[in-house]
């Protein structure tokens, strides 16, 4: 049997949020109809979307189902943009250089294809991102040049926890739209979209335990949004699209599980986080951790997870020969796999391109157990000689 060490990229569906899909797609309906099973759905909709504007310190209003993470991201970074550039002119954009690619990407297709100018701003040897550095960026332009900031909450590779409240604070202080990522953040750290100050937050579903195609972008009422596809503006006007209830409504299922499970998960994956690193480490190989960690810490980085440097070896060379050995991890983000080049974030963050290269993402969730760490660390020794060996380090 596997053991799934990637729960990063995605993570098993509760057994309540399947049992609420299935019970759900049993009874259909479209919740734009108004006929008896359209009302039924769209209740269903409603209600799923109080639930997880609650768990998420939010206003229902303020909860525009997508897609997923990529989706949201792409309406907060280009619908945004579009808003800002035709009412005050901005259009420089401000992200890390450690974002998910579902954000880098739109915002460098708005700098090749509509003339964006972005400002970087680069995280230091640990993935922090300096709340100074914002403020100096703002001041050199200010609220009608820049567009948007945004900066994801946590990240999904190293784990790097961002001051969000300090930089949403400073944003707001410029008179700037703030964006922030939480697809990682949600289940493991305390998220609070009120308390945070953000104007726009990403989650997705399949992230704590819901369904794959499902997420939402968590606007102000306020915030101001131009449409990426047009039809029948089923949320807000500036999402269009047949709502998913069955997987709107696991996705709440799951999302009210994971939170309110949070602290006891939390402490859970930390140990077995802290017994992974210390285990590595221990095993004589010139392992390193990246970005910081300390034992015991659940705050400044995710719990769950683990993001080590093997040196002499490929991190394709060690995810393919882990993975023949029954151990499913990443050397990054899920949506770059097959991809071969250093990790971006590595890079961002100060790491050589040689040693960026032997990177492995081991990513715990709520199926995650001892036996899965242990596995790891059984196989590991065999794989790294193997991986060196191929490189010719050995």
């Amino acid at each position: 049997m596997s053991a799934y060490l990637d729960h990063a990229a995605t993570t098993p569906m509760r057994e309540s949020a399947r049992e609420a899909w299935t019970e759900q797609a049993r009874r259909g309906g479209n919740a734009s109809s108004l006929h008896t099973s359209g009302r039924a759905a769209r209740a269903v909709v409603e209600e799923s979307r109080e639930q997880i504007a609650d768990a998420l310190g939010a206003r229902p209003s303020e909860v525009v189902f997508t897609s997923g993470g990529t989706e949201a991201d792409n309406l907060a970074v280009k619908g945004t943009y579009a808003a800002r550039l035709r009412s005050v002119g901005a259009s420089r954009l401000v992200a890390s250089g450690i974002e998910h690619h579902a954000v880098l990407d739109p915002v460098q297709h708005l700098v090749r294809r509509q003339g964006a100018e972005v400002t970087w701003l680069e995280p230091d040897r640990c993935g922090h991102v300096s709340v100074e550095d914002l403020r100096g960026v703002l001041a050199s332009g200010g609220a009608d040049d820049v567009a948007l900031v945004s900066v994801m909450w946590a990240n999904n590779e190293v784990g790097t926890v961002q001051p969000v409240a300090d930089l949403a604070a400073a944003a707001r202080e410029a008179g700037v739209p703030f964006h922030t990522d939480a697809v990682q953040a949600v289940g493991q750290l305390a998220v609070d979209f009120a308390a945070s100050g953000a104007d726009l937050m990403t989650v997705s579903a399949h992230k704590v335990g819901g369904p794959v195609g499902v997420g939402a972008l968590v606007a102000r009422r306020d915030a101001k949004l131009v449409p990426l596809a047009h039809g029948g503006g089923q949320e807000r006007q500036v999402r269009s699209g047949t709502l998913d209830a069955a997987g709107i409504r696991a996705f709440a299922v799951a999302l009210t599980e994971a939170v309110a499970e949070r602290e006891s998960a939390a402490a859970r994956l930390t140990a077995l986080r802290d017994s992974l690193i210390e285990g590595a480490l221990g095993l004589d190989l010139g392992i390193t951790v990246s970005g910081c960690w300390t034992a015991g810490d659940a705050t400044s980085r995710l719990p769950g997870n683990a993001h080590l440097l093997v040196p002499g070896c490929e991190g394709d060379s060690l995810l393919y020969l882990l993975d023949a050995a029954g151990v499913e991890c990443s050397t990054g983000s899920a949506c770059q796999a097959g991809v071969p080049q250093p990790s971006h974030v590595l890079l961002a963050m100060g790491y050589p391109e040689v040693e960026a290269r032997g990177a492995l993402r081991l990513s715990l969730g709520h199926t995650s157990t001892g036996a899965d760490v242990e596995a790891f660390l059984s196989a590991l020794p065999g794989v790294v000689e193997r991986a060196r060996r191929a490189s010719g380090a050995a």
